[in-house]
């Protein structure tokens, strides 16, 4: 395969909280951005980025040789590369970067149809959240052909300090998986922990402090009060949906769903927990 020129141009599907910082490190580290959304309320924000505003997603393909998806939902990866979306005027040889959350299943199922027109679809999944996402400190797991990837690498540095090639397609969301089931989990028995320390008389902001330096340290305790929840129940849908495919029970990721579906309207707020 004749190796393409650097890439210069690169596509951005989805200008949401995620979409838009990622938006602005390209532009700042010198990349041309074309960006489109659903949403034509973003286009005034996205070109105060720097960036291009395409119309229609199928604008990019004329250009892009790198396009980022970064949608919210399994549904929505699946129609923007689909025979009826982006995928027909994509030209051989470009790389599709899904960042989104979606099923493993899903990813290989597009990579296996796009390369039957010589393109490559990998996953290159986000962590750290958005206050990472605007620092530019990103980690990205990214799940394909080892070349496909060293390609790549240039357009997720601008974003990412940390960038694990985790294997085949697919493999960066199982690591995404991973690491959600670790997060909410931390978040739910932070707040169990954190509820009755306050119950009990003791400082809150001085157990936390201190807990960081134990064993019980994580990231969402040091950056307390930080997380949305945005996306709790739809990451531990997903752990369910991979864990039936694999035929293996996570209980405790399915309590946890349930648990985040009841702490996300009172989240942070100890007083509340448990009553």
């Amino acid at each position: 395969m004749n190796m393409p020129s650097a890439v210069k141009t690169v596509g951005v599907v989805g200008a949401g909280r995620m979409g838009q910082p990622i938006v602005g490190h390209l532009v700042r580290k010198g990349f041309t951005a074309i960006v489109h959304d659903v949403d034509a309320g973003k286009r005034e924000r996205v070109e105060g980025l720097g960036a291009r505003w395409a119309d229609a997603p199928a604008l990019l393909t004329r250009e892009c040789r790198v396009i980022l998806i970064c949608v919210g939902f399994d549904r929505e990866v699946r129609d923007l590369l689909s025979p009826g979306g982006l995928l027909p005027g994509l030209a051989r040889d470009t790389i599709v970067a899904v960042l989104s959350t979606v099923n493993p299943r899903t990813m290989q199922d597009l990579a296996g149809v796009a390369a039957k027109s010589g393109v490559h679809v990998v996953d290159s999944t986000m962590c750290r959240g958005g206050r990472a996402a605007d620092e530019g400190t990103l980690l990205a797991f990214v799940g394909g052909s080892a070349d496909v990837v060293e390609r790549l690498r240039p357009v997720l540095a601008c974003f990412s300090t940390d960038i694990v090639h985790t294997g085949g397609v697919g493999t960066a969301q199982v690591a995404k998986a991973a690491n959600n089931m670790v997060m909410w989990a931390c978040l739910v028995a932070n707040h169990e922990a954190l509820a009755l320390a306050s119950r009990s008389g003791v400082d809150v902001e001085l157990l936390r402090a201190s807990l960081a330096k134990t064993g019980a340290d994580n990231y969402v305790l040091r950056h307390w009060g930080m997380n949305t929840m945005a996306w709790a129940e739809d990451d531990l849908d997903i752990v369910q949906d991979m864990a039936h495919d694999v035929g293996i029970g996570l209980p405790q990721a399915g309590l946890n769903r349930e648990l985040c579906r009841t702490l996300k309207p009172k989240r942070f707020k100890l007083d509340e927990y448990g009553v």
